[in-house]
């Protein structure tokens, strides 16, 4: 699993590329989840278009991810899963908890702006 972090405005994007299983790809979402928001970020997409696989680790540690964030008033969303991600996340009941958009603008665009 590899993962690159860049900034788009107020909105931080974490890019995930690999599989997001146990050992690997759910310890390096949980570090970079918990980077992002001691450093104050409170807008975040996880983007999961590179993600191949995901199993109940890496399901475990994206609702751990999206429950921490709003503890502390952050708001996640999920952008590009693939067909296979997104089936892993219907058939688990994870879907309608996220926020989940197929295009990145949309996805930026969908955070209120601060004032």
């Amino acid at each position: 699993m590899h993962v690159d972090v860049h900034r788009r405005g107020e909105v931080i994007v974490i890019d995930l590329n690999g599989d997001l299983v146990l050992g690997d790809g759910d310890e390096i979402l949980r570090e970079s989840i918990n980077e992002v928001l001691g450093e104050g970020w409170r807008k975040i997409i996880v983007n999961l278009g590179r993600v191949g696989r995901i199993d109940s680790s890496g399901l475990g540690e994206l609702v751990a991810s999206w429950k921490l964030a709003h503890r502390v008033d952050a708001t996640m969303k999920v952008l590009r899963p693939g067909d296979k991600v997104k089936h892993t996340l219907h058939v688990a009941q994870i879907l309608p908890l996220l926020e989940v958009f197929e295009d990145e603008h949309a996805a930026l665009a969908s955070f209120a702006p601060t004032s």
